[in-house]
């Protein structure tokens, strides 16, 4: 369904404001409006990440889905994962240092929960992408000039893989766009088997 002014909204909603997983679908001419879930992520807990980025997903989708009962609802919620724990978004640069350290030399995973839902043909999917990141070793110098910049304290992990901190990574066994905020593939592909993928012509 295109966005025209007969049919002001499309059929694809994304519940999210995050301007990465914004870039990542207008990039793929996916028409589509963002809006934000308004869900409080604090407040949610789990037994384990994978669990917890589900229910994010899912939460996020049902809550924009309550508007929006007629259209495709995405919603995503991504954590990166060492040692079992999560790291979250840095809220200090010292913050952002140690998390740095713990990733120096070592793989972790990134894990990505998506959920897609369409009240009204009663469609409800969910599912976790999981990508594994290493990272080089380190140096201080590196560390204190990268976390100097603003780029890690709106990132999970303290780093971003599209920007900047691209010059820390050595390999990456899974998917990129996951890492980035998104699974492009999985969703896509989930979004063309039901019919709702629409791509914008030029």
């Amino acid at each position: 369904m295109l966005n025209t002014a007969a049919n002001p909204i499309p059929d694809i909603i994304l519940a999210s404001k995050s301007p990465r997983r914004i870039r990542m679908l207008k990039e793929q001419q996916i028409d589509f409006m963002a809006v934000d879930s308004g869900v409080d992520e604090t407040t949610v807990s789990a037994a384990n990440p994978e669990e917890l980025v589900l229910k994010l997903a899912v939460y996020k989708a049902e809550a924009v889905s309550a508007d929006y009962t007629d259209r495709w609802v995405i919603g995503a919620d991504s954590v990166v994962v060492v040692d079992g724990r999560v790291l979250n978004k840095p809220d200090s640069r010292e913050h952002a240092r140690q998390m740095l350290i713990q990733l120096s030399n070592r793989t972790h995973r990134v894990m990505t929960g998506f959920a897609v839902i369409r009240q009204t043909v009663g469609h409800r999917f969910a599912d976790v992408v999981i990508s594994e990141v290493s990272f080089k070793k380190l140096g201080n110098e590196e560390i204190d000039w990268y976390t100097g910049l603003k780029e890690p304290y709106d990132k999970a992990g303290g780093y971003a893989i599209q920007g900047v901190g691209a010059f820390m990574i050595k390999s990456i066994n899974g998917s990129y766009t996951n890492v980035v905020g998104l699974p492009l593939s999985e969703v896509l592909d989930h979004l063309a088997a039901c019919g709702a993928l629409h791509r914008i012509k030029d």
